[in-house]
């Protein structure tokens, strides 16, 4: 029997009310939201409202016009930041962001002349918070990721915020690896912006994600089209949501989403949370037991999320992930993560590392069955 263990890249397997609602539509609707006054299309646009209402609350936003959709975290991310920076910013991050957080900034120190200063980071993934007022001085806007994926490490979202806007500076974070699976109160903490994906831990179809914007945030748009309303203008709505939608959506992956979304809040954040927890209180534990084998993050569950990257001495980490596929059938990922910043703080960035990442219908029999075998790999 295959085991899945990379729910980190994307989870699986999906609830099968996911599944059924992404068929259903396609069977028995077909249509886009605002782009009709017929029933079916009146229908598409329910489904999108109430998605973006059960997104309120997943995340405690206030208005379901602050939940913008888009195809993915990237997105998300590429519009809040190529929205808001202008040239000449300055923009504060972390050393271990994914690529969908540093290539658009990237391109922008090249084309807009950003300036990008990185919080130094510990080789378990933790910021240098106690120093955080340091790097603040003329800076435009904060930019972090809420969980890393290749340590597993949380960012302490509440610290850095409350930093952030002692000094007015916005916050924007990338729940890729959180948003499902960690509690995430965009008013209590609060974060200015906060870019999520439909298909980890939401427990959505691919191709869904979106970006909350804190009422009173005004972002230039990412592209600009059709919008089924305000059509006579050539110019993109002013007011969000419209005013970043611009395109037909993925409406049959948003029945999907509301499907997942729905699953996620019947079974409670927190309930995912523990069972996470345990399982990597498992993980940790077997993995302690092997020879020369190093994970990487913190040593308690409860400090990071159900992921754990190792290496093992003398094995290139490759082999050990194609040796679980064909020998064992246990799915994980290798290689950099698309995260080479994460990687060049723990020293692996010439050969990358094996990575764990455990998932809701995860059970203590997947666990058990991965550290047998790669005690086995490792003797």
């Amino acid at each position: 029997m295959a085991i899945y263990l990379d729910n980190g890249a994307t989870s699986y397997p999906k609830p099968e009310s996911v599944c059924s609602a992404v068929t259903d539509y396609m069977r028995n609707n077909g249509a886009s939201p605002g782009r009709g006054n017929y029933e079916r299309a009146r229908d598409a646009d329910t489904l999108v409202y109430r998605t973006r209402k059960l997104l309120c609350k997943l995340l405690g936003a206030k208005r379901p016009g602050q939940i913008i959709f888009t195809s993915n975290a990237t997105e998300s991310l590429n519009l809040a930041l190529k929205g808001y920076l202008k040239p000449e910013d300055s923009v504060l991050t972390t050393s271990y962001e994914h690529n969908a957080m540093w290539r658009p900034l990237k391109k922008m120190e090249d084309e807009r002349n950003i300036k990008i200063r990185q919080i130094p980071c510990a080789p378990d993934g933790r910021a240098d918070i106690a120093s955080l007022h340091e790097y603040l001085r003329g800076v435009t806007l904060v930019a972090v990721s809420h969980g890393s994926n290749v340590t597993g490490c949380v960012t302490p979202l509440d610290e850095i915020t409350a930093a952030a806007h002692k000094q007015n500076i916005p916050v924007l974070t990338d729940a890729a690896q959180t948003a499902g699976v960690y509690p995430i109160d965009v008013t209590g903490v609060p974060i200015d912006m906060l870019a999520f994906t439909g298909h980890k831990g939401l427990m959505g179809p691919t191709g869904t994600g979106g970006l909350y914007i804190r009422e009173g945030m005004e972002l230039g748009t990412l592209k600009e089209g059709g919008t089924g309303g305000m059509s006579s203008s050539p110019y993109p709505p002013s007011e969000p949501p419209d005013r970043y939608e611009a395109g037909t959506m993925n409406i049959c992956g948003l029945a999907g989403l509301h499907a997942a979304l729905t699953f996620i809040i019947d079974a409670g954040v927190d309930d995912i949370r523990e069972h996470e927890i345990n399982l990597t209180k498992l993980l940790l534990e077997g993995l302690d037991t092997i020879p020369r084998l190093k994970y990487y993050g913190p040593s308690s569950a409860e400090d990071r999320l159900g992921l754990v990257s190792f290496n093992i001495e003398g094995h290139d980490p490759n082999k050990v992930a194609l040796t679980l596929d064909s020998d064992y059938g246990i799915m994980v990922r290798s290689g950099l993560h698309c995260a080479p910043q994460a990687h060049r703080l723990l020293g692996t960035e010439h050969i990358g590392a094996v990575r764990v990442s455990l998932g809701y219908f995860n059970q203590k029999e997947d666990v058990d069955l991965l550290i047998d075998a790669v005690r086995h790999i490792a003797a």
